[in-house]
């Protein structure tokens, strides 16, 4: 997708330019590109300097899943400087899925029949299959590219444009792939955690990957980046977020009424599902976590035990 951000620089742009003009189309495009790139390459500079990046393959990156997953959010590598401005935009955002994100997901619940959700989440997975794939391939994970192609083709006809997951029900599981997982493979590290205003918790790794690659890989986002249909972007992003936060709302407040320091059970937790999908971790009893960049979705499992919520939380591998 599209960086939300970049359609808004786009419009104030617009404002300001009088439209119809040939050379200041290109004179804009040429702009946002400079802006984009500026960008890209800061972030990328934040990744390099705050984390141990790029590092050489060891017995460490081998490590079965239970061993990655035992370290959790200790006083010792919580790293989390901008805990206090992250705390306070976390407030930010508890206010404005209590005042929007909440009710509609609740009306959106109660307005839809299941099966019709069940249906537009499928079809709105599917698009993002391209991504998947990209990244399937720059991981060197060919298997995961066959399937993830053979998802997206067998869902896309059989499957009535991807609103029936047929290849699942088929035995053809699937599971999303990201930018930031790439460069986790590749050996970045994460870097201290973030909290980002409406988007929710991230670090400099996904922040770069999400935000500033994935979407060049989505062939329906640079059709409409193209098409300067930046509605149609913001549409499809609220789209995916609306229907993300639906799904998981009531495992959501659940992990909320729980615990004692929420912040620090959402940053454990996103932590803990970041670490899973890079290392393509099984049968995780992790309650479920918004992604609120509206950049892709996580499937909520069965969450049936009570959280003490703290940064001490340790998942249970099945």
């Amino acid at each position: 997708m599209k960086n939300e951000g970049e359609g808004v620089v786009a419009r104030c742009f617009k404002i300001g330019m009088l439209e119809g003009s040939g050379s200041e189309s290109r004179a804009v495009n040429n702009l946002r590109s400079k802006i984009r790139s500026a960008i890209f390459v800061l972030l990328s500079l934040i990744v390099l300097i705050g984390s141990p990046v790029w590092a050489a393959e060891s017995q460490s990156d081998q490590a079965p899943l239970q061993t990655l997953l035992a370290a959790t959010d200790d006083s010792e590598d919580v790293n989390d400087p901008l805990e206090q401005v992250n705390r306070w935009i976390f407030t930010f955002n508890e206010f404005f899925q209590d005042v929007l994100l909440r009710p509609l997901s609740t009306l959106y619940n109660e307005a839809v029949p299941e099966m019709a959700r069940t249906g537009i989440s499928n079809f709105l997975n599917n698009l993002k299959s391209p991504v998947t794939l990209a990244n399937n391939i720059l991981q060197g994970d060919i298997d995961g590219a066959m399937t993830t192609l053979g998802r997206f083709i067998v869902n896309s006809t059989v499957g009535i444009a991807g609103f029936a997951d047929v290849a699942t029900n088929s035995g053809l599981e699937g599971r999303d792939e990201d930018f930031g997982q790439t460069l986790g493979v590749w050996g970045a590290g994460e870097g201290f955690y973030l909290v980002l205003p409406i988007f929710g918790p991230s670090n400099p790794r996904d922040l770069v990957g999400k935000f500033f690659v994935d979407p060049f890989f989505d062939p329906l986002n640079l059709y409409l980046a193209d098409a300067d249909r930046d509605e149609e972007i913001l549409a499809r992003s609220a789209a995916n977020g609306l229907v993300e936060y639906a799904s998981v709302v009531e495992e959501l407040n659940q992990v909320k009424k729980t615990s004692v320091d929420y912040y620090a059970t959402i940053r454990s937790l996103y932590r803990q599902k970041r670490k899973s999908e890079i290392s393509n971790g099984e049968d995780l009893e992790l309650p479920p976590i918004p992604d609120l960049d509206f950049s892709y979705d996580m499937t909520p499992e069965d969450f049936n035990q009570p959280l003490a919520g703290a940064d001490s939380l340790r998942p249970q591998v099945q």
